[in-house]
């Protein structure tokens, strides 16, 4: 397996960690947990740091363009009709997720506190589909169809990103973050 390819699916078990911790604090709100804005906020700071701005972007910026450049129509499908638009979605559920709780704060009604429960479980099982897609098709398939010198270039180009993102500290901020959430949320 390509280093860049291990990386990511490194971070998709992060990020899944995550996905079962919205959905444990979701199953606690309904059964009668105040919603925890901080924790949400937090949720969303993950998602849009790690999840997206970390992790998407490797895929987007190093991968899929390798993979739509080289590999022609059925990745491009795959990846601009496919990933990319669910990747899209994933921001809307959050954006919808941050306005919601914005709403709930302001005045808490069970209509606000619903919009929470959708958008985050909306976006926890998206994700969750998403990156079985990426883990079991996407990145297979890729292995299989780019030459070696390509995925040289990806895993060189992943390298120094994860590098400046370590130099900024990002990994350890979100997985100390994903671990205290994971703790709060454990059955």
């Amino acid at each position: 397996m390509n280093s860049s390819i291990e990386l990511m699916m490194e971070e998709h078990a992060n990020i899944s960690i995550v996905l079962e911790v919205i959905r444990r604090m979701c199953c606690g709100i309904l059964e009668g947990a105040e919603v925890d804005a901080a924790d949400i906020r937090d949720i969303v700071d993950f998602v849009r740091n790690y999840a997206d701005r970390h992790h998407h972007k490797k895929e987007e910026e190093c991968l899929f363009t390798e993979m739509v450049s080289h590999m022609g129509k059925v990745a491009d499908n795959l990846v601009t009709h496919g990933m990319m638009v669910e990747h899209d979605m994933g921001r809307g559920h959050v954006l919808a997720l941050e306005t919601a709780l914005k709403l709930y704060e302001a005045g808490p009604k069970t209509e606000y506190k619903l919009d929470i429960l959708t958008e985050a479980m909306g976006y926890a099982n998206l994700l969750k589909r998403h990156i079985e897609k990426e883990n079991n098709v996407v990145y297979p398939f890729a292995e299989r169809q780019l030459p070696p010198e390509v995925f040289q270039k990806i895993d060189a180009d992943c390298a120094a990103f994860e590098e400046t993102e370590r130099a900024a500290g990002v990994q350890e901020k979100y997985l100390a973050l994903m671990e205290r959430l994971e703790q709060k949320y454990s059955d």
